[in-house]
């Protein structure tokens, strides 16, 4: 296995504890100085831990489930395109729960390190997700 299929795989199998919850698993995935930088985040995702409780809250708090899109690396980089898809079951962004169904899209850039995932980039479309949710108006058209 090439290292681009190692690193994709292991991003592949963070996607999978989501679905899952199986989160020991994370601690081979994922490097203890982990860092996640999101611009919608008021700060970083660090660490095993971090990881784990961001993926604990939207899988508890929204049901989410991610498919992947597209996928490729290239050296020590996997991006991914990816949608979400779950409920508004809890307070997300100051808003409180509206049981309305969400589906979010986002790309996610992750850097590799010896098959562990090191750091990653997201952006992801949390307009769009708080107006499903019924946190903002529609737009005009």
């Amino acid at each position: 296995m090439s290292s681009s299929e190692r690193n994709i795989a292991a991003v592949r199998a963070i996607i999978e504890t989501l679905h899952h919850g199986r989160l020991d698993e994370l601690d081979s995935l994922v490097s203890p100085d982990y860092v996640l930088h999101d611009p919608s985040s008021p700060e970083d995702v660090r660490g095993v831990d971090g990881v784990k409780e961001m993926i604990e809250y939207f899988r508890d708090g929204f049901g989410l489930q991610m498919t992947i899109e597209d996928q490729f690396a290239d050296g020590d980089l996997v991006t991914t395109r990816y949608t979400s898809r779950g409920t508004h079951d809890i307070e997300f962004m100051g808003m409180p729960p509206t049981g309305k169904p969400i589906t979010i899209s986002g790309i996610c850039v992750s850097r590799c390190r010896d098959g562990k995932v090191v750091e990653e980039w997201e952006v992801w479309d949390a307009l769009g997700a708080l107006r499903q949710a019924g946190a903002l108006p529609e737009l005009a058209a």
